[in-house]
């Protein structure tokens, strides 16, 4: 059995990132999962998250995804995301900002809010905050 898998992160405008790892934890919207080389394949729905790498030198990355498609086969993880930022690259007062707007758009309850839209929003606002404080 092999200990390492190719890893390929997509947005829109960037190969993000492209790599050897030896394990990859995220989140979709059934629930968080941990990938190994061999994992079964299946397609699944990403959302916004913390998604840390483990590299074939035994060290960590973390990086903030947000939503987006995963799509795993015994060779090859292809996740392609709507956007993907390092932390370093995370904005703080950005995300603070837009996590306070989804939040208010939430609580106000009014008809013409797409409350989906908001709270995708916010999970988006709360990866990053959480992303930037690892």
């Amino acid at each position: 059995m092999s200990s390492k898998i190719k890893l390929s992160i997509l947005a829109p405008m960037e190969k993000f990132y492209e790599g050897d790892v030896s394990e990859i934890n995220t989140s979709t919207m059934t629930g968080d999962i941990g990938i190994l080389p061999q994992h079964s394949s299946f397609i699944g729905l990403l959302r916004p998250t913390v998604t840390k790498l483990k590299l074939e030198d035994g060290s960590e990355k973390s990086l903030f995804t947000s939503t987006g498609i995963l799509k795993v086969t015994k060779e090859e993880i292809q996740m392609i995301v709507d956007d993907a930022e390092w932390p370093e690259e995370i904005d703080v007062k950005r995300a603070e900002k837009a996590k306070e707007r989804a939040e208010e758009r939430l609580h106000k309850q009014d008809p013409k809010t797409d409350a989906k839209r908001a709270e995708i929003a916010l999970q988006r606002a709360l990866a990053r905050i959480k992303t930037k404080g690892n």
